[in-house]
Order: structure tokens, then C-alpha cells, then sequence
């Protein structure tokens, strides 16, 4: 059997969410919007963040995306 080496294959699903949050006074969590997705950099050293827009103010949270229950 001949070794080959095997690069693992490219993920379509991202790494990261990113979301647009704004607080607001009279919201303890403030206003969170999707804006984005993070993918791992090909070299592993990094992330690439493909955003839709670009917020203004507030700030650019990451999250790890959350398995949805299938509904019946």
C-alpha cells in the first residue's frame, strides 16, 4: 500500500457567526444582527471574515454556530 498525503477537505460550514451588537439602555443584551461568517485561513494561523455589511458603531461579535433542533 502506498502512503499519500491527504489534505482534510475544505468546510463550507463556518467557523463563526458574526453578529453586529448594539446595546441600548433599555435592553440589558443589547441588539444583535447577523452580519457575517468566519472561515478558518487555509494555513490554520487565522480566520477569514466575510462580511455582508459593515456596521457603523457597536462592535463585531464571533460565536460559534448553534445546531438548530429539527422541527417536526
Amino acid at each position: 500500500m502506498s502512503q499519500e498525503n491527504h489534505k482534510p477537505a475544505k468546510s463550507t460550514k463556518p467557523a463563526y457567526i458574526a453578529y453586529h451588537v448594539k446595546n441600548r439602555d433599555d435592553q440589558a443584551d443589547g441588539f444583535w444582527t447577523r452580519v457575517g461568517v468566519a472561515f478558518p485561513n487555509a494555513d490554520g494561523r487565522g480566520f477569514n471574515l466575510l462580511l455582508d455589511v459593515l456596521p457603523l458603531d457597536g462592535r463585531i461579535t464571533l460565536r460559534v454556530p448553534s445546531e438548530k433542533p429539527e422541527q417536526e
